[in-house]
């Protein structure tokens, strides 16, 4: 179903009280809305529209923002309560694919125009879904269902994580034709296989996690060749109960992103080849949920209260500058839907987050200074 329910401007702006940055608010509604997963890019339209996600009238439904005048389009009427949809954009045209519940969905985001292009096993629970470089497939993950087993709520605090990795669900991955729907299982094990991630440039590259606690699973970055169905372990582990996770490709398709935490609880991001090669990692004082980078150049972090900022790091002949504080998020991380998931924009001039400081989930969107050293130094006072 589709719905072209067109919502007036939401936005305002407004100051950053510590660093002066102008911040403008997207949406404004009794009721949360978010965008994609930082994972996942959420422009399209020649960077014009941002996709995201929105519970109005008691349901979630899809919706599509214009950057320049901020009106709102609903672009699905699903009956959906669940809170995520795990959408993503086609890389090349105006489409994109969202899961709900076992079926995965194609919508045509200029004529609303959906079609059901999977339909998934009822006794698996479905992952995210991604699309390959080339614009032909959908690559998404499933888990063995093991909720009458014991309490699962992975939305809403991670309850049964470490259940679900003790109790190594049967996984599989799955490689799905956009045009006639024909799956293949790419791999299968018996591990928690979540967070799955497509090479923008290589379309037979994916990587995976094996989900858990960060410090507990067996390695947590996989690779995958989905033609020779190889896998290989990236960025192991350099000590035990190392934390390394939150991994995303760089824009060259070629560069993975990370964020983790050393066994004495030192803070780091990095950058690692696909081909578990090139290393290269920086250490910070303070701890944070999530990171994210414009290729290896520009780098944000989302403190955890009662640092809650947006830290930013710009890297110049090579060297990182200090940690610049961006803006405040005061996110409560709550339940998934309110993490504030930090994401650069494709031209990386823009930063988009979640924020839930007012009492709902709302968009807010920062244009970010050319050079970061006009902003002011973070401290752990500040």
């Amino acid at each position: 179903m589709s719905k072209s329910t067109i919502w007036p401007a939401e936005r305002k702006s407004f100051e950053d009280r510590f660093s002066g940055v102008t911040i403008t608010q997207l949406t404004d509604y009794t009721g949360h809305s978010h965008h994609l997963y930082f994972t996942e890019n959420g422009w399209y339209d020649n960077g014009n529209k941002i996709l995201f996600c929105s519970d109005r009238e008691n349901k979630t439904n899809l919706f599509s923002l214009n950057i320049s005048s901020g009106e709102i389009v609903q672009l699905t009427d699903h009956d959906t309560t669940y809170g995520s949809l795990s959408a993503c954009l086609h890389p090349t045209e105006q489409t994109a694919y969202f899961r709900k519940e076992h079926q995965i969905i194609e919508i045509d985001l200029i004529t609303l125009k959906e079609r059901v292009i999977f339909e998934g096993d009822k006794s698996l629970v479905g992952g995210n879904i991604n699309c390959t470089a080339d614009g032909k497939f959908i690559i998404t993950c499933l888990h063995e269902d093991f909720k009458n087993k014991f309490p699962i709520d992975l939305k809403n605090g991670y309850v049964g994580h470490r259940e679900l990795m003790e109790a190594k669900p049967y996984s599989q991955i799955l490689k799905i034709n956009i045009e006639d729907g024909d799956a293949t299982v790419v791999y299968e094990d018996h591990n928690f296989t979540t967070h799955i991630n497509t090479s923008p440039k290589h379309k037979n590259l994916i990587t995976f996690c094996h989900e858990g606690p960060w410090q507990l699973v067996d390695h947590r970055i996989w690779g995958l060749n989905l033609n020779t169905q190889e896998t290989w372990k990236i960025r192991e582990r350099k000590e035990p109960y190392e934390m390394v996770g939150h991994e995303y490709w760089f824009p060259d398709g070629e560069n993975i992103g990370y964020h983790g935490f050393r066994a004495d609880g030192t803070a780091f991001f990095g950058k690692i080849h696909y081909n578990n090669k090139n290393m290269e990692e920086v250490e910070f004082s303070f701890r944070n949920w999530h990171a994210h980078s414009h290729g290896f150049s520009r780098v944000v972090i989302d403190g955890r209260a009662p640092l809650d900022k947006l830290i930013v790091w710009d890297q110049v002949n090579g060297e990182f500058s200090n940690p610049k504080m961006l803006c405040e998020h005061r996110c409560s991380f709550h339940v998934q839907k309110v993490h504030a998931h930090p994401r650069f924009s494709p031209d990386g001039s823009q930063l988009l987050f979640t924020s839930d400081k007012n009492g709902y989930g709302n968009l807010y969107l920062v244009d970010l200074p050319k050079n970061f050293e006009t902003l002011p130094d973070f401290n752990i006072n500040n």
